[in-house]
C-alpha cells in the first residue's frame, strides 16, 4: 500500500511538471515568434522605404543600382504595401487581397485603416511633393493574432488540471489515511478476538447449554465480522454473493431484534430473487451504517422504512427515516470525511459507506430527499449488470 502510494505521488508530480512545462514553453515560445516576426517585417519595411527614397533622389541610377532595388522591391512577397501620393491617387501597391486589387476606393480605404495599426512612412521628394507608404501586417502575422486566445485556452486547461491534480492528491491520502486506520482497526480487533474465542471454547466444556455462553458467542461472530469489514478496506473485495434479496433480509433481521422497540422497523422486499453481484459482509456494513444513522436522527422512536426494487436494469435500496432531517450544509457535507453531526461522531461511517458502494460495487449513494424536522432518505443505486 506505502509503495503504491509512493508511486502513485511521484506519477501525479510528473504529470503536472510536464504540464507546467508545456504552457510555459507555449507562452513563451508564441510571445518570442510574434515579436521577432513583427520586427522582421518592420525591418523589411524599412528597407523598401528606403530604397524607395534612394529611387527618387537618384535620377539616373546605374544598371546594378536598378536591378538591386527591383530585388529589394520583389523580395516582399507577403507585407501588403500602397504607396499614395498626398492627394491619396494610387502610385502603386502589392501583396493585396485579390478582391480589392483594381477597386481603387477600397485601395485607400484599406489604405486609411492600415494607418491605425502602423504610421504611414512620408517620402519627400522634388517641388514639395511627397509619397506615403501605408503597410501592415502579413497574414501570417495575422493569424497569429489568435495565439492569445489559442494560449487563454491552455492556461485555462492547465488550471482545471492543477485543480484536478491538488484534489486527487487530497483524496488519494485521504484515501490511504482511511484505509491504513480501517486496517489497523482489524488488527488490533483481532488479538483481543482470538484470545475470546479461547476462552469460549473453554466455557462451553464447563457448560455447553449456557444461554450466556450462546450469547457470547454471537457476540464474539459479530466482532469477527466487523474486523473482516475493516480488514477489506483498501483491497479489492471479491463479489462472489449474488442473492441481494437475502443479504438485506439477512441485515434486516440483525439490525431489528437491535434497536429500540419504539421504531416502527419495516422491510418491503419484491416479491421475485433479486441476482446481483456483491459483498455481502460489505453490503451489510452499508445498510447498518444508514440504519443507525437514523436510528439516531430518530433518537430511538419513529418510523424507519427500507425499500428494495429495480429501476432502468439498476437496483435500488432506499432507507427512510422519521428523524431531524438535515440541512442542505449538512447533506452536502455528510459522505465527508471526519464529518459529523454527532458529539461522538468520527464522521467515518458515510464515507466508508460511499467508498464501497461507488469503489468496489461500481454504484452510487446519495441522499435523495432531506427535510429538517421531517426525516431524511438515503438512496443506493447497483447497476444490475
Amino acid at each position: 500500500m506505502l509503495r503504491k502510494s509512493i508511486f502513485a505521488r511521484l506519477n501525479n508530480w510528473i504529470t503536472f511538471t510536464l504540464m507546467t512545462i508545456v504552457v510555459l514553453t507555449i507562452v513563451i515560445a508564441s510571445t518570442i515568434l510574434i515579436n521577432f516576426l513583427r520586427k522582421e517585417e518592420i525591418k523589411r519595411v524599412d528597407i523598401l522605404v528606403s530604397a524607395l527614397k534612394f529611387q527618387q533622389e537618384v535620377a539616373t541610377p546605374n544598371l546594378e543600382i536598378q536591378a538591386l532595388l527591383l530585388q529589394i522591391y520583389g523580395s516582399n512577397s507577403t507585407i501588403p504595401v500602397i504607396l499614395l501620393d498626398k492627394d491619396d491617387r494610387i502610385i502603386e501597391h502589392k501583396n493585396l487581397p485579390q478582391d480589392i486589387e483594381n477597386d481603387p476606393v477600397k485601395i485607400v480605404t484599406l489604405a486609411k485603416k492600415m494607418a491605425k495599426s502602423y504610421s504611414p512612412i512620408e517620402i519627400e521628394i522634388a517641388e514639395g511633393n511627397k509619397q506615403i507608404v501605408f503597410y501592415d501586417n502579413s497574414p501570417l502575422l495575422n493569424n497569429l493574432r489568435y495565439s492569445p486566445f489559442i494560449l487563454g485556452f491552455f492556461i485555462l486547461c492547465y488550471f482545471l488540471f492543477s485543480f484536478w491534480f491538488f484534489r486527487t492528491i487530497k483524496k488519494t491520502d485521504e484515501g490511504y489515511l482511511w484505509a491504513g486506520l480501517a486496517k489497523e482497526t482489524a488488527h488490533q480487533i483481532g488479538t483481543p478476538l482470538s484470545s475470546m474465542i479461547g476462552w469460549m471454547e473453554i466455557m462451553k466444556l464447563e457448560d455447553p447449554d449456557s444461554e450466556g455462553v450462546h450469547e457470547i458467542e454471537k457476540d464474539i461472530e459479530r466482532l469477527r465480522t466487523i474486523s473482516e469489514r475493516f480488514s477489506k478496506i483498501g483491497s479489492v473485495p471479491e463479489l462472489n454473493d449474488t442473492n441481494f434479496n437475502a443479504t438485506i433480509q439477512g441485515n434486516f433481521d440483525y439490525l431489528k431484534t437491535r434497536i429500540s422497540r419504539k421504531i416502527d422497523f419495516s422491510l418491503h422486499l419484491p416479491k421475485y430473487d433479486i441476482l446481483v453481484p456483491h459483498n455481502k459482509i460489505l453490503m451489510s456494513w452499508v445498510i447498518e451504517n444508514l440504519v443507525k444513522n437514523a436510528v439516531d436522527a430518530m433518537k430511538g422512536e419513529g418510523a424507519l422504512q427500507m425499500f428494495v426494487f429495480e429501476r432502468n436494469k439498476n437496483i435500488l435500496i432506499e432507507v427512510k427515516d422519521t428523524g431531524s432531517g438535515m440541512t442542505k450544509q449538512q447533506a452536502r457535507n455528510a459522505f465527508k470525511p471526519g464529518y459529523s453531526t454527532k458529539k461522538r461522531g468520527w464522521g467515518l461511517g458515510l464515507s466508508l459507506a460511499k467508498r464501497v458502494v461507488q469503489e468496489y460495487h461500481n454504484g452510487d449513494i446519495k441522499i435523495s430527499q432531506t427535510e429538517v424536522g421531517k426525516g431524511t432518505t438515503f438512496r443506493i443505486t447497483i447497476k444490475k449488470g
